[in-house]
């Protein structure tokens, strides 16, 4: 690949425009340079024609009115501050738990991947990929989501079992909807079980997680939609879809739960040149929903049970509601013939998780406040059993399952249940304020802040010499600090330190020694 001409901006440069004159300046200077003239008495003419050009250009430039930088954050993103983060890492701590308990370890992809390593993998949504420009020799793209990375690990390292999760940031060129959560750069939290095991006990797994992450957040009313690909597949079989046309219909299936079964249709028809009349049969499956007994309903259909996949998709369903049944999450699940799951990657059992109602009320930022928070879809996932395969290069396929939560969606409820309470956010995990009311205390109280550092105890000061005590325990009060070590002249002479507890404004004194022993106590318990 020839390398692109490359330029440096001159400091007097503010804008691509005064770039263009900086350039036609460079080349003036390089023609006087080069002139050659048969004839000398021309060169000085020619000479000063060149400088009046340069002059004329440096005085445009001199000129020229900067342009106005607005500052703002790119589409599609966003900054956190201190109390939004609060509330995230509250997010994070218990999807992290959850993940933990079900015994997962975790890994980390660079946020680049090769383009070829993500194409063929998105099917229509491929087109959200961001690509990157040329740098040295590698054709590069942001990553779009955490599976494909994992898949492309797995076959990279030979890994063949493993439980993981994975938290980081992917990037889509997606139209965003800030209220309700749809960024173009957001944190995904995946968890994804890889392995040759028996039928659809991972799979109830990851529904449960859902569940109970959801649930654990209180985020409101949910339900996780489940059905699998090769019921689909064999529906669309059964209908009549040409096979060639599986994944563009499946994807146009997918748009069901944004849009009327009308506009799908149409799309079906219009666009993708499915048979108006086979169109109609695919409408008749994708309203039915229901549980176990949906399973048994669609047994009973004779061209369905004649279908080799739609068959091994009704005996997968089955014993995954039988299982969640087990896990206690029954309740939580609906057997939904309209989830699709557009990606093409999905083999099997493909869930989603739609919350059914918020009541809470959106400030994000540039949000109207009074904005309703729609987040839809909060978590999603499924089978790929042949991902591993494509990159391996004999083919060797790794079955996995897993579960992506949808992290900005669920900070918006919980960052508007926050707003809606009107009540304190914790901002920094501090346990004590060490004060003094007196002056000439820095060092003292910088002694005993090192104390209680290296007690494992979060302990701040003031960065005043001599700060007023009403202004440290205000501090304390405004940052939720729960105790603070009070120390003044008599307290040294004594050996003891006074500890406040800030919201009851109590105050005890302990002997030095046991300062740390007593605080520990009481963080404990407070």
């Amino acid at each position: 690949m020839q390398e692109k001409e490359s330029y440096v901006l001159a400091p007097c440069c503010r804008s691509s425009g005064d770039l263009q004159m900086y350039r036609q300046m460079v080349e003036i200077g390089d023609r006087i340079k080069g002139l050659k003239l048969d004839r000398p008495d021309r060169w000085k003419e020619r000479i000063s024609e060149e400088v009046q050009k340069l002059l004329s250009l440096k005085e445009q430039l001199g000129n020229a009115k900067p342009q106005k930088f607005q500052l703002k954050t790119p589409k599609g993103t966003r900054d956190y501050n201190p109390r939004q983060m609060a509330i995230r890492e509250g997010v994070f701590k218990t999807i992290i738990n959850c993940f933990k308990r079900h015994g997962a370890e975790t890994i980390d992809t660079p946020v680049f991947e090769l383009k070829e390593t993500l194409t063929g993998k998105y099917g229509e949504d491929a087109k959200l990929i961001y690509d990157l420009a040329d740098q040295g020799g590698e054709i590069l793209s942001l990553r779009y989501d955490l599976t494909v990375p994992f898949a492309r690990y797995l076959a990279m390292n030979k890994i063949s079992t493993i439980k993981r999760y994975h938290i980081a940031k992917v990037y889509r060129r997606d139209n965003p909807a800030m209220t309700r959560g749809r960024y173009r750069e957001f944190y995904q939290c995946d968890f994804d079980i890889a392995g040759q095991y028996d039928l659809m006990i991972p799979d109830a797994e990851c529904v449960k997680i859902v569940a109970e992450i959801l649930s654990e957040l209180n985020v409101g009313d949910f339900i996780i939609k489940l059905n699998n690909r090769l019921l689909l597949d064999g529906m669309f079989a059964v209908c009549g879809v040409p096979e060639d046309k599986f994944r563009t219909i499946c994807s146009a299936v997918d748009k069901l739960d944004k849009t009327f079964w009308e506009d799908v249709r149409s799309e079906m028809v219009d666009e993708k040149g499915l048979a108006p009349e086979v169109a109609d049969r695919i409408g008749e499956y994708v309203r039915l929903n229901g549980q176990l007994e949906l399973v048994e309903q669609l047994m009973q259909d004779e061209q369905m049970m004649k279908n080799k996949m739609a068959r091994q998709g009704l005996e997968e369903m089955k014993l995954l509601l039988t299982y969640c049944q087990l896990f206690g999450v029954l309740n939580k699940v609906s057997f939904d013939l309209s989830l699709a799951r557009g990606l093409d990657y999905y083999t099997g059992v493909i869930y989603e998780a739609i919350l059914t109602s918020t009541t809470e009320k959106a400030q994000t930022d540039g949000a109207d406040k009074n904005e309703s928070v729609g987040v839809g879809s909060v978590a999603g996932g499924g089978r790929y059993d042949g991902l591993v395969g494509m990159f391996d290069p004999k083919g060797k396929k790794v079955p996995c399952v897993g579960v992506s939560i949808g992290i900005e969606r669920l900070f918006s409820i919980m960052e508007a249940k926050a707003e809606a309470a009107e009540g304190k956010v914790r901002t920094t995990e501090t346990q004590v304020y060490v004060a003094s009311g007196q002056k000439n205390m820095l060092e003292e109280r910088m002694k005993l802040c090192n104390l209680l550092w290296e007690g494992g105890i979060k302990t701040e000061l003031s960065y005043k010499k001599n700060p007023k005590l009403l202004n440290q325990f205000q501090y304390a009060e405004e940052h939720g600090i729960p105790f603070l070590a009070i120390i003044g002249e008599q307290e040294l002479k004594d050996g003891v330190v006074k500890v406040r507890n800030t919201s009851t404004r109590e105050e005890e004194t302990f002997p030095r020694e046991k300062l740390l022993d007593e605080i520990r106590t009481r963080v404990s318990s407070s």
